[in-house]
């Protein structure tokens, strides 16, 4: 996700499309660098995780060993030039081809994009209005504490079917 035009963000969340770790970082960096530091950020964190579920950006044998390493499988699409024939693959279209296991919890990556919309549409992560590095980052910092603060009073309030509407909390 681009917070800026030369800035994208890295991120991981729940399930339940809570935001769990971040990094912002120029756009020049390659993808794939930023996973062992958001792997490491969870476990230090106390975070347990089965499965790290990646797009096609994050496609290397050093990504997929460095989630193995941390007792995870990881649900990372080849590309299309890949040479693996039976792996998990997404078409032009955006459908998912590979094992029926692996597409399923690969559909379930579509929590990370929404946490991404919420924080552009609600947030304005997309929008940015500071310059440099570690303004962004302060931005983003703040718009997933906003998140968190939403889930927490959602809870503490006998209402979690509201932990992702920050609409409700806003508007109101």
């Amino acid at each position: 996700m681009g917070a800026s035009a030369n800035l994208r963000m890295h991120a991981c969340c729940t399930s339940s499309e809570l935001p769990l770790a971040f990094t912002v970082a120029p756009c020049n960096l390659n993808e794939k660098r930023f996973i062992k530091p958001l792997l490491e950020k969870l476990r230090g964190h106390g975070v347990c995780f089965e499965t790290v579920l990646a797009d096609a950006q994050y496609d290397s044998a050093k990504a997929r060993n460095t989630v193995r390493e941390y007792g995870a499988e990881p649900v990372i699409p080849y590309r299309k030039t890949s040479r693996i024939k039976n792996g998990l693959k997404v078409g032009r279209d955006f459908v998912v081809h590979g094992t029926k296991r692996l597409v399923n919890l690969f559909r379930k990556r579509v929590s990370i994009e929404r946490v991404f919309s919420r924080a552009k549409e609600w947030l304005l992560l997309d929008h940015l209005r500071v310059r440099g590095l570690e303004q962004a980052f302060i931005h983003a910092c703040l718009s997933f504490s906003a998140m968190l603060v939403v889930a927490l009073t959602a809870v503490r309030q006998h209402k979690p079917q509201l932990i992702r509407s920050i609409k409700y909390y806003t508007t109101q």
